[in-house]
């Protein structure tokens, strides 16, 4: 269903172009009781992404980074954030991203991958979509210590933990971002049975 005939843009005003891009938007959009209401929104436009959650069946365990994120840690959370490896697609596809992301990140390399899903994380003002997937790996498949990209600030700790230790990890609160919490959820209920 294409909606694209009730929204009305009005003007959009760029407010930042340094790390992403925020605009502000004024338009008018069709209620379903047919009429026009006049809104302004802020967006903001950091691309789309993917994100991966590297399992091993027979081990029961999954493979997680840790690192530091200024908007957590400004917003209270005084700790590292456990999190699937992820990145930006920068103009490539959702499956070679994250196969070089993850590799950047963690020194694994994946062998087959499979998206599962895709979602918007915080549509009610930034507008990336998020490109999921699983995919299986065992110890050999590491290749480098991993570890991110030093230029882009990404100094990445790599964790191997089982399915049930990450999702008590969830519980307890050690685990706090919503794609990893996502995929550990979808891992327990369709990859370790």
């Amino acid at each position: 269903m294409s909606i694209a005939n009730r929204v009305r843009v009005e003007d959009v005003t760029l407010l930042s172009d340094d790390w992403y891009v925020l605009r502000k938007t004024t338009f008018s959009f069709q209620r379903s009781d047919g009429s026009w209401q006049r809104q302004s929104r802020e967006t903001y436009d950091r691309g789309n992404g993917a994100t991966i959650l590297l399992y091993d069946p027979d081990r029961r365990t999954v493979i997680l980074t840790r690192q530091f994120r200024y908007p957590a840690f400004v917003n209270g959370h005084d700790d590292l954030l456990i999190e699937t490896p992820a990145g930006l697609l920068d103009n490539a596809g959702p499956e070679a991203r994250i196969r070089a992301e993850t590799e950047e990140e963690t020194g694994f390399r994946v062998r087959d991958v499979r998206q599962v899903f895709d979602a918007f994380m915080s549509p009610g003002s930034v507008t990336e979509r998020l490109h999921f997937f699983v995919g299986e790996y065992a110890p050999g498949d590491r290749t480098s210590a991993g570890g991110g990209n030093e230029d882009e600030g990404e100094d990445i700790a790599v964790l191997e933990v089982t399915i049930d230790d990450a999702l008590a990890m969830i519980r307890s609160g050690e685990i706090r971002d919503g794609k990893t919490i996502m995929l550990l959820y979808y891992a327990a209920l369709n990859l370790f049975r």
